[in-house]
């Protein structure tokens, strides 16, 4: 019997823990610290710093099933996805890595072990390819494994040689196809019909030997290195004995969910494929913080939510759909990644929230995008159209190209993207931030922090940057920044603010205002008060009272992130957070406004929790276990494989960095000052602790007297009071209001005798004096009562405006439109307006030409009547 996609996983695993690999869990797909990756697109992402030399684990070789997305930047899929067997959004890749461990031997043994022995494939199915320098892979092929020559297959071109970057690590490859057989169409690697779907690659060894240098040499590198990966969907279409990966039992499963919720038998349709696909990308994505936005990683998820809910469109879905199968993904797919069921609420919510917001502009953009297309001279689809839709109705390109293609069209990406080059460069010129300032800094040095003990230090001068720029002393008065070897100061991490105190040397001190990370070093930034070079020795003093307000608003972060887990449900994580020692502000992923009930319970469980005392613990765990025993890790932060994790009793445990207070004691009191939501799916609390909750409260507290001893109560009777005074307001409202509808029948009466004929038709034209703009409406009606049949015409001006009105009885509208009377009027007093056939209503910012332009009626009617 056929092994199962989560077997084979399981069995890919095990088989190399056996050998002595680490397993390793998937990282996530947002890459920590890496600006060059959108997303995860390969098992050996995690390991690039491992590989690099940069970073250390306690293990030499590793395996993992990692999630990987390819649907944005250099790496897409997105828009080949629905229409090949093998494209995907989102995939897993199982991969055995060695770190100088093991190399071309091993590797390649334990792989043809796996296929053939531990899964069973036949050997005469398998193929491979090599670099065509690489003998040394060719012998192993040819005379340790017995594989015949004519299988060996030598590669000259890029394809079979990895590197990662233009210099760096690098090296040859090797890859493992399977032949699908005779039947299906397509050539053997490295010929004319090799883009075919007989041959298929399944497994791919990079041979990490070689130190690519600037000038183009290649040397050998003291550590060879293995990097392997291989499809888990490829492989399961493989053992499951089907061609397509959509016919694998997790997407069977998935489509027939899918053809169930949106209603359709055709289980062969394309447009599930595409569903299916896309609620594993878009579900993980959420899973590791991402929110739909109209940016970088956000608006990628967005566009992917966007494709499937117009796919489920073209199926027949009314209703909103997608989300709704996010059960069907747990089920299949939870075991191997729990993480599915702790968010799925919050995945739900996203996903539905999404698509109600997109199924409002849908049939606005679909109108236009078709309307267009019926006008088209030509094959393609013009690039200023492609932009408009997604510019103006959220409408990504790839969308509009999936719909051109089931037309037979394309677009012109070139005119897309110049008007997209063309908003960009907009952009860039409405913004005066220097953002490439850190970027341009780079610092070679390591600085031991020793802040989390001491207030002081004494330390050396590694390095100095001025304006820029790495420099060998600073003047006094000069700006710079200033590297110790070691440093008490905090440099800005994980959301708290960074150290400011003083530097002092023999010859006078340093005015530290900020410290910050470059690299591993922590960059002390201010201004020299007295000359300073390279290696001279400073006293480091960081500014206590700051540092100790700063630690009270930090380890309250953490009792009000649990806080809100426990009020708000378990899908609520940090998605940024300011510490400082004024206030803190906390970002965190929930869907709707927190009732003030909920932020009272909130602040209740903190103050609690601060009353209880709780010393706080800090102990270095490995990051597996620190997560296995419940330890919150935060959103977009990368974690050595030892991490610090701080306890606060049994309420509080995360990984963190940062400073904390001894006791939450020390806290002493805990405020919510604000609420807000700052995104789709995003809200922000602010708050205070200690001194500057007090100060806060008792603020709140003389506000409360103050407007008590204005309104002649007690603080306690306030809202009495308030209430009888609203009720009071409504009482003269009341009053008032009958008093202007009085003015306006008494003005009614005074202005009939300006009614004149013209054609056989009542006219009354006329300005009115002392009647308020909202009375106009019911003046109009009492008009048309009294008149029968007419034509009623009113102004008004009040505060440097006018107000106009245009009433027309139902038996002259088929001659005078009051729309198009209003705004003959309206465009003489500097306005315009609109409205029905029968009644229509303009503004005006020109009162001095009111009397003009109502006595020019009478005119425009003698054409029209």
């Amino acid at each position: 019997m056929s092994k199962t996609t989560a077997e084979i996983r399981c069995a890919f695993l095990d088989f190399f823990a056996a050998r002595g690999h680490q397993k390793v869990s998937s990282s996530s797909l947002v890459p920590a610290n890496d600006p060059t990756l959108l997303f995860t697109n390969a098992g050996m992402n995690q390991f690039k710093d491992v590989f690099l030399g940069t970073e250390s684990r306690s293990y030499d070789k590793a395996t993992s099933s990692q999630r990987c997305v390819r649907a944005g930047g250099k790496h897409n899929d997105l828009e080949n996805v629905g229409y090949t067997a093998r494209h995907h959004t989102f995939f897993e890749m199982l991969g055995n890595f060695s770190f100088g461990d093991y190399f071309k031997t091993e590797g390649i043994q334990y792989a043809w072990d796996f296929l053939t022995n531990e899964l069973g494939l036949p050997k005469d199915k398998l193929l491979v390819t090599i670099y065509h320098e690489d003998d040394e892979a060719f012998e192993i092929w040819n005379k340790k494994i017995g594989l015949p020559e004519d299988k060996i297959i030598r590669i000259s071109t890029s394809d079979n040689f990895w590197s990662m970057g233009d210099t760096g690590p690098c090296g040859p490859c090797s890859e493992i196809f399977y032949d699908h057989g005779e039947h299906i169409w397509g050539g053997r690697p490295g010929t004319p019909e090799e883009d075919g779907d007989r041959f298929i690659e399944i497994w791919n060894l990079v041979f990490m030997q070689f130190n690519r240098q600037s000038d183009g040499t290649m040397e050998p590198l003291p550590k060879p290195s293995i990097d392997t990966g291989m499809g888990l969907e490829r492989i399961s279409a493989i053992l499951q004995n089907v061609h397509s990966n959509y016919e694998i039992d997790i997407f069977q499963n998935l489509i027939e969910a899918a053809a169930k919720i949106v209603g359709t038998d055709d289980k062969e349709n394309k447009s599930l494929r595409v569903i299916a696909d896309h609620i594993r990308s878009c579900s993980f994505l959420i899973c590791d913080g991402i929110i739909p936005s109209n940016e970088g990683r956000g608006y990628v998820l967005r566009r992917i939510i966007r494709r499937a809910v117009r796919h489920g469109n073209k199926l027949g879905a009314t209703e909103v759909f997608f989300y709704r199968l996010v059960e069907a993904l747990e089920t299949q797919m939870a075991d191997a990644y729990p993480e599915l069921t702790n968010n799925r609420e919050l995945i739900e919510k996203v996903l539905k929230t999404e698509e109600e917001q997109f199924s409002r502009t849908l049939e606005r953009g679909m109108s236009i995008l078709n309307e267009a297309l019926k006008e088209l001279t030509s094959d393609v689809v013009p690039g200023e159209l492609v932009f408009k839709l997604y510019d103006t109705y959220g409408f990504p390109a790839d969308l509009t190209n999936d719909i051109a293609r089931e037309k037979e069209l394309r677009i012109d990406e070139d005119g897309f993207q110049a008007a997209m080059a063309a908003q960009r460069k907009r952009a860039q010129q409405a913004s005066q931030f220097d953002t490439d300032y850190n970027e341009r800094l780079k610092s070679n040095s390591t600085s031991e922090f020793t802040g989390y003990d001491h207030c002081a230090s004494q330390a050396e001068i590694v390095e100095l940057f001025a304006n820029g720029q790495q420099v060998e002393k600073l003047n006094s008065g000069e700006e710079g920044i200033v590297v110790l070897n070691k440093s008490p100061f905090y440099a800005e991490s994980g959301g708290q603010a960074g150290d400011s105190g003083v530097l002092k040397s023999a010859n006078g001190s340093f005015a530290v205002r900020d410290t910050v990370k470059l690299g591993n070093a922590i960059a002390h930034k201010g201004t020299a008060q007295s000359n300073f070079k390279l290696g001279d020795k400073v006293q480091a003093e960081f500014d206590i009272e700051r540092r100790e307000s700063i630690k009270l608003n930090h380890s309250a972060t953490h009792l009000m992130h649990a806080a809100l887990k426990k009020v708000l449900g378990e899908h609520v994580n940090q998605k940024g957070s300011l510490v400082s020692e004024d206030r803190f502000r906390f970002d965190f992923s929930h869907f709707e406004a927190v009732t003030n009930e909920e932020l009272q319970s909130v602040e209740t469980l903190v103050n609690e929790q601060i009353r209880a005392n709780h010393g706080l613990q800090t102990k270095l765990m490995n990051l597996d276990e620190a997560k296995a025993a419940g330890a919150m890790a935060l959103f977009g932060e990368k974690y050595a494989e030892d991490v610090r994790v701080v306890s606060m009793g049994e309420f509080s445990m995360e990984l963190c960095g940062g400073t904390h207070v001894r006791r939450t004691g020390d806290i002493g009191f805990f405020k919510i000052v604000s609420e807000s939501g700052i995104a789709a799916g995003v809200r922000r609390i602010e708050a205070v602790t200690g001194a500057k909750a007090l100060e806060f409260v008792q603020s709140q507290g003389q506000q409360m007297s103050q407007i008590a001893g204005l309104l002649k109560t007690d603080p306690q009777g306030l809202s009495a009071r308030i209430q009888q005074m609203l009720d009071q307001n409504k009482l003269v409202e009341k009053e008032l209001l009958k008093l202007k509808q009085q003015i306006a029948s008494n003005a009614t009466t005074d202005v009939l005798s300006d009614v004149v004929e013209i054609k056989g038709a009542k006219v009354l034209s006329t300005v009115l004096q002392g009647v308020e703009a909202n009375a106009l409406r019911v003046m109009v009606d009492d008009f048309k009562n009294q008149l029968g049949s007419a034509v009623i015409v009113l102004g008004i001006a009040q505060d440097n405006k006018v107000s106009l009105i245009v009433g027309v009885t139902k038996d002259l509208v088929s001659k005078v439109k009051a729309g198009e009377l209003v705004n003959f009027v309206a465009q003489q007093v500097g306005g315009k307006g609109g409205g029905r056939p029968d009644m229509a209503q303009a503004g005006g910012s020109q009162p001095q030409n009111l009397d003009s332009a109502i006595a020019s009626v009478s005119a425009w009617l003698e054409d029209k009547l």
